[in-house]
C-alpha cells in the first residue's frame, strides 16, 4: 500500500506533465497556423497573418495594384496624394471613397514618407509598400507591423506578376492574381505576335512628345524605349540616343530624325501650341505634320504607370503604325475591355469627355 501511495503522486505528476506538453504543442501549432511566410519582391522573407482583414498601401503604384487586385475593401489608410481624384489616374476615379480614408503617408513628388503614428492608429494587419529594403525594414521596426514590398516598371514587368501574387497572398485573392497575370500575358503575346515579324525597313519611324514626367512638358518631352512602342516593336527615333526612360531632346534633333508619325499627349497640347506660335517653321517642316500624321497618346504616368492606359496606348499606336496588322481591332472597344479587366469599369467614354481619347491632332489649334 505504501508503494502504491508513493507511485500515485509520481504518476499524477507525469500525466500532468504529458498533458501540459501536449497542450503547449497544440497551442504552438495553433499560433503557427495564424501566420505564414511570404517572400517579397526584394527577396525579404516576411511573416504575415494567415488572413489579413486590413492593409495600407504606400509608395508609387502600391495602392493601384491593390485596386487592380480588387482589394479596396481592406484598405484602412492612404497617402495624401490619393486625395486627388482624376480620370488620368483611373483607380482613383473608379474608387473615389479611398480619398476619404485616414491619411497615413505623404506620397507623390514629395516622397513616400510614412506617417508612422497614423499607421499605428489605423491598425492594418499588413503594410504593402513600394519602398526599398531599408525603408521597409525601418517601417516594420517602428510600427511593429509586417511590411511586404511590391514594385513594377513599365507595362509587362515580371515584378508585377510577383507583386500580384504577393498581394493575393496578403488579402486572400490568389485567383485574382492568376487572372490578371494570365490576361497580361495574353495581351503581351498578342501585341508582339502582330508585329514581331515586320522587317525594320518596312516600319515607319515614330516619335512621342509632350510626355509628362516630374511635371508637364512640351514637344521636347519624350521617352527612350517607350513601353507602348516597345510592346509593338515600333521604330522609335529616340532610341537612337541609346537612352532609356523619360528625357528632353533638342527640337533640332527631332528635325533631323523627321519621324513619319508623331504621337502627342493631349493633356500637354497647350505647351506644344504655345511653342508653335513662337516657332511655326520647325513644326511645319516636319513630315508627320505636313502629312497629317500626328495622333494622340494619353499620358499613363502619374505616380508611376497606369498599366491599363499604357496598354490601351499600345493598341492605338499599333493601329496607326501597322493598320493592316491591327485591322481587326476596334481600339475603343479594346480599351474598354482592358479598363474593365483591371478596374471593373468601361472608361473610354469618360476619357473622351476629358479630351483624352484617341484621334488625330492638329498642332497649333
Amino acid at each position: 500500500m505504501k508503494i502504491i501511495k508513493r507511485i500515485l503522486p509520481m504518476l499524477l505528476i507525469l500525466m500532468l506533465s504529458i498533458t501540459g506538453c501536449s497542450q503547449t504543442s497544440d497551442e504552438k501549432e495553433k499560433d503557427e497556423s495564424k501566420t505564414k511566410k511570404v517572400t517579397d519582391v526584394l527577396g525579404r522573407e516576411v511573416e504575415i497573418p494567415s488572413e489579413s482583414d486590413s492593409i495600407v498601401a504606400l509608395g508609387a503604384g502600391a495602392l493601384r495594384m491593390v485596386c487592380y487586385m480588387q482589394g479596396t475593401d481592406k484598405v484602412v489608410g492612404v497617402e495624401n496624394l490619393e486625395s486627388e481624384i482624376a480620370i488620368s489616374r483611373p483607380y482613383s476615379y473608379v474608387y473615389p471613397d479611398l480619398a476619404k480614408l485616414p491619411v497615413v503617408g505623404e506620397g507623390g513628388s514629395n516622397g513616400s514618407t510614412a506617417y508612422q503614428e497614423e499607421i499605428i492608429k489605423a491598425e492594418p494587419d499588413v503594410i504593402i509598400t513600394a519602398y526599398d529594403k531599408d525603408m521597409a525594414e525601418d517601417l516594420t521596426e517602428k510600427t511593429g507591423i509586417p511590411v511586404v514590398t511590391v514594385s513594377y516598371n513599365g507595362i509587362f514587368d515580371k515584378n508585377m506578376d510577383k507583386s500580384f501574387e504577393l498581394i493575393g497572398e496578403v488579402i486572400g485573392k490568389q485567383d485574382r492574381a492568376k487572372e490578371l497575370i494570365t490576361y497580361m500575358d495574353e495581351l503581351e503575346k498578342d501585341l508582339d505576335d502582330r508585329t514581331k515579324d515586320i522587317d525594320d525597313k518596312d516600319k515607319p519611324t515614330v516619335y512621342t512628345g509632350a510626355v509628362s514626367f516630374r511635371g508637364e512638358h512640351g514637344f521636347e518631352g519624350t521617352y527612350g524605349k517607350y513601353p507602348p512602342f516597345e510592346a509593338i516593336n515600333a521604330k522609335n527615333v529616340v532610341d537612337q540616343t541609346k537612352k532609356e526612360g523619360a528625357l528632353l531632346v533638342d527640337l533640332e534633333k527631332v528635325s533631323t530624325w523627321d519621324p513619319d508619325i508623331i504621337f502627342l499627349n493631349p493633356q500637354n497640347m497647350k505647351l506644344v501650341n504655345k511653342d508653335y506660335k513662337k516657332n511655326p517653321d520647325f513644326y511645319n517642316s516636319l513630315s508627320a505634320v505636313k502629312n497629317k500624321k500626328v495622333y494622340s497618346q494619353p499620358s499613363y504616368n502619374w505616380y508611376t504607370t497606369n498599366v491599363e492606359i499604357a496598354i490601351s496606348d499600345a493598341y492605338y499606336a499599333g493601329s496607326i503604325i501597322y493598320p493592316e496588322q491591327f485591322k481587326d481591332v476596334n481600339v475603343e472597344e479594346k480599351a474598354d475591355e482592358i479598363y474593365q479587366k483591371f478596374l471593373g469599369k468601361k472608361l473610354y467614354s469618360d476619357f473622351e469627355k476629358e479630351g483624352l481619347g484617341f484621334g488625330s491632332i492638329t498642332i497649333g489649334e
